[in-house]
């Protein structure tokens, strides 16, 4: 059943247990007791087309999502319009913790491709942290992860100079990209517009056009109608002075 707002209702077809995330080397894998709650906590799956409004700053849900497959990104907006993108949710990514815990939604999300998301009740946090210190554990390191990603992007955007940080973050994407099967192959493939980059660097579109021309005529990335093609990460880690993720396998809620 298909939304006004480009999302849909979908029968559950992936249990917890049969999971096409909890194989891939980027994922702690779970107790058994911990896999037994979060399953029956699982109320489906949410779908949503591309360009579709995931969640909205300022409301109320009383659910939790967990991304199962496709992009998605996290911004808030100025009274005029003017949009500043915090950061892109890819599988694995857990989102809407931020409204159940503070009560609404300090930003919104919207879906950069079509998305796949796994449902869960609000309510059942309580019982996580009472009954499963490994999983409320995990939900700690996760805010933590992105305390720590948003720390990079601020260094970024108030250090970097425009050619450091449109570097930086595309290689930042493609090694989050790679790491949870992504676009598995090279060169990777990123949807994103030059607007998209404009938003999330903090640069004029002029200017994010101007240095995305730089990044091509070193033949870094290529630009398709499709989106950027990343086709060397490593040099484009060189360029911005970033060392790359430094994660052990990290949490699936």
């Amino acid at each position: 059943m298909s939304g006004q707002n480009g999302r849909s209702l979908s029968t559950r077809r992936y249990s917890c247990e049969n999971c096409p995330l909890r194989p891939l080397p980027a994922f702690r894998a779970f107790e058994e007791q911990e896999l037994v709650f979060v399953n029956a906590h699982k109320k489906g799956e949410l779908a949503f087309d591309k360009g579709a409004t995931v969640l909205v700053e300022g409301s109320h849900s009383a659910h939790l999502y967990t991304v199962l497959s496709g992009w998605g990104f996290r911004y808030k907006l100025l009274p005029d319009g003017r949009r500043q993108i915090l950061n892109y949710s890819m599988p694995g990514d857990l989102i809407g913790l931020q409204g159940s815990l503070m009560g609404e939604m300090q930003h919104s999300v919207e879906a950069l491709s079509p998305m796949l998301l796994c449902v869960f009740e609000r309510e059942a946090l309580p019982e996580l942290y009472r009954s499963h210190p490994g999983l409320a554990y995990d939900i700690t390191w996760i805010a933590s992860r992105e305390e720590r990603m948003l720390d990079e992007n601020l260094l970024s955007i108030g250090r970097r100079t425009a050619l450091e940080r449109a570097a930086y973050l595309i290689a930042f994407i493609s090694s989050r990209a790679r790491a949870v099967g992504l676009n598995g192959r090279t060169p990777v493939q990123i949807p994103i517009t030059q607007q998209h980059l404009a938003d999330t660097l903090g640069l004029s579109l002029v200017h994010t056009n101007k240095t995305i021309r730089k990044l091509m005529d070193r033949n870094l990335i290529f630009w398709r109608d499709g989106g950027c093609e990343v086709v060397d990460t490593e040099r484009l880690k060189e360029l911005a002075r970033w060392e790359g993720l430094s994660e052990d396998r990290r949490p699936l809620i």
